[in-house]
């Protein structure tokens, strides 16, 4: 039924075990003070102890009475906790035996923000009759559909009332969710040009490494696999980013969107050359950084060779 019932039946076998096991250690603890005598009082709170988590385990069962413990008979807090590591379909098979506690809202509501991060519906007034269960069941379809065809899979979250007919709010749907296929959400993007703008504007790259930035960005918003327009559009507009982020070392580096966008183009052709099985004769360090000054002469060669040692070290920017 899940990882979590198993492992609450697997601790209650070795807790009896301990349990018969304690017994015996006190026996033969106890015959060691009569002979060395040793004063036992901590082994007497140790053993108490075992004895109270045995107890609660057994959930005032009988020693002969097997299975899975009711959850019922635990305390609220301990029950949802033990419920709360179970996925969705191990959570339905949980209703089935203890249907209140499986059912509870606060259950479906931490599934439904844990997958699906942000959506227009958890900032409403929930409708008459709403429920976070069959919320989850019509993210889940809604999801499936996007995977399958990413217009038709908008226009059901928005026909259910999950997300509202905006750019802005479709964005960060995308950015807080993974369950979409990114093959499919690459097209959407490229079709859905207003919505790649404001999904560019949620990243944060403040203080971070120019290919580090480049990584988490292409992690949300997948490049393309040949180069071409939409690849010179999104490198266009994670530089325009990643300045606005940093003005900063824009101004100590003294480097522009311009510059950033030579730099990123620079890493992604560094990263096929260093990565890819068909290039035998692999750019060196020296020959990166005589390149790069080539095409924008402002950028420090330290700097430079930094961005090499990164892309050696770690690997592709849009892997």
């Amino acid at each position: 039924m899940g990882q979590g019932l198993w492992r609450v039946a697997r601790n209650q076998q070795l807790q009896q075990q301990g349990y018969s096991g304690q017994g015996y250690l006190t026996r033969e603890h106890g015959r060691r003070i009569a002979t060395n005598n040793i004063s036992n009082t901590t082994h007497r709170k140790q053993a108490q102890g075992g004895i109270d988590i045995y107890h609660l385990l057994k959930t005032r069962k009988s020693k002969e009475q097997e299975g899975f413990i009711n959850l019922e008979m635990l305390p609220p807090e301990l029950s949802f906790t033990i419920l709360s590591y179970l996925n969705a379909t191990d959570l339905c098979l949980a209703s089935c035996v203890w249907q209140d506690l499986a059912n509870d809202e606060l259950l479906w509501q931490g599934l439904c923000k844990s997958t699906w991060g942000h959506c227009s519906i958890y900032n409403k007034n929930p409708p008459l009759g709403f429920s976070f269960r069959k919320l989850y069941m019509q993210l889940d379809e809604g999801s499936l559909t996007f995977n399958a065809n990413p217009d038709e899979g908008v226009n059901y979250f928005m026909s259910k009332g999950i997300l509202d007919d905006s750019p802005k709010e479709i964005a960060k749907f995308i950015f807080c969710t993974r369950t979409l296929n990114w093959k499919k959400l690459r097209i959407y993007l490229d079709e859905r040009r207003d919505v790649l703008d404001d999904l560019v504007t949620l990243h944060n790259f403040r203080n971070q490494f120019l290919p580090n930035a480049l990584r988490e960005f292409f992690r949300h918003i997948h490049a393309p696999e040949e180069r071409g327009e939409y690849l010179e559009t999104l490198i266009t507009k994670f530089s325009h980013r990643f300045c606005a982020c940093n003005p900063d070392l824009m101004r100590e580096l003294g480097l522009s969107p311009d510059a950033v966008y030579v730099l990123c183009y620079s890493l992604i052709l560094l990263s096929i050359d260093l990565t890819s099985p068909h290039v035998k004769n692999k750019m060196s360090k020296r020959e990166f950084i005589r390149n790069t000054r080539r095409a924008a002469q402002n950028i420090s060669e330290d700097f430079v060779g930094h961005l090499y040692d990164n892309i050696y070290l770690i690997g592709h920017v849009a892997a």
